[in-house]
């Protein structure tokens, strides 16, 4: 059981830190397009899909769920929705390595611990000990790759305040999301009681959670749409691989959340604080990696290098304590 949710959880983090590579390559395009395309896919058509061609209609379990948890569901959702759109504009600005660090190490560390405490479920015992170990051991990682990417883009124009800024606001709001799936757990168990799998029915909170997301999402990009006159570029017959690679990135991002929503059943009572930094310090790893690739560190100062090195090699420490917490 521990096993196959460490499997899903390593999987959802290897996609999660995939799907901001092809902003980096998609031709044509502006922010806004390849967003709002993103969003489509990973907030709407995607959750549609898995709830409807399992479940129908939703509507049932929504109706039996305490009023809390579809509450918190779509609130929190919406809340996410702006740290999402703070996401893309520092991975804009500051690439896909340092907007990566910064945003993954604020989200994984609040993201970890809110969930406990809003639960009441914080102690001090050793199972949590552990965990707290991994988070801060994560943390020295992120912050040996955070500052290897500020030596990188000193002198670049692309590392302005503005992309920090929205680095900071989307870790803080990135951190949303796993409370308010913590909170709406109660969800998946209503469905889970009418009969259903325990994957279908957390994926109704994903599709309440992702389409309240959608919401500020689809309005920023239709405003930046409309005042930079680029919406004419979403009909100029943009090649099939703009287009290709805008719903690949909804793919890989929709397939990290159902796979950490089929994970964290499998990690125990406390398995959303467990899963979430364990996924997110394995997204944080490849992005750093798919960095490399996309030449982010071309020509850079070789101490830069060896500082990203040696945040990598601890992020693999974290992964490990991480890993560990959840079989004790």
């Amino acid at each position: 059981m521990v096993t196959l949710g460490l499997t899903y959880v390593f999987l959802s983090g290897l996609c999660n830190g995939l799907f901001t590579a092809p902003m980096k390559i998609i031709p044509r395009w502006k922010w806004e397009n390849i967003w709002f395309v993103f969003i489509l896919t990973a907030c709407l058509a995607m959750p549609s899909a898995m709830v409807f061609s399992a479940i129908g209609s939703p509507r049932e379990i929504f109706a039996q769920s305490p009023g809390g948890a579809v509450a918190a569901a779509v609130g929190f959702g919406f809340a996410w929705g702006f740290g999402a759109i703070l996401f893309g504009l520092s991975v804009h600005h500051l690439g896909v390595s340092v907007a990566n660090s910064l945003v993954i190490g604020l989200s994984s560390a609040l993201g970890s611990i809110a969930p406990l405490i809003v639960r009441g479920q914080l102690r001090l015992d050793v199972r949590q000990g552990v965990l707290f170990l991994g988070i801060l051991t994560f943390l020295a990682g992120v912050w040996l790759c955070g500052r290897a990417g500020r030596m990188r883009d000193k002198d670049a124009p692309r590392a302005s305040l503005a992309g920090y800024l929205a680095a900071v606001g989307a870790g803080v709001m990135s951190a949303v999301f796993n409370i308010g799936y913590s909170l709406a757990l109660p969800i998946a168990d209503t469905g889970e009681a009418m009969g259903y799998s325990r994957f279908d029915a957390t994926n109704c909170i994903w599709l309440l959670m992702l389409g309240a997301g959608s919401i500020p999402n689809i309005g920023y990009c239709g405003y930046l749409m409309r005042i930079n006159r680029t919406g004419r570029l979403l009909a100029e017959a943009p090649s099939p691989m703009t287009w290709g690679l805008s719903i690949v990135m909804g793919l890989l991002w929709g397939g990290s959340i159902f796979l950490y929503g089929a994970a964290t059943p499998r990690l125990g009572d406390i398995g959303p604080s467990i899963g979430w930094p364990l996924s997110l310090a394995v997204a944080l790893l490849v992005a750093n990696l798919m960095g490399v690739l996309l030449k982010e560190w071309r020509g850079v100062d070789p101490h830069a290098v060896r500082l990203m090195r040696q945040g990598i090699a601890t992020l693999l420490v974290a992964i490990v304590i991480c890993g560990a917490s959840s079989a004790l």
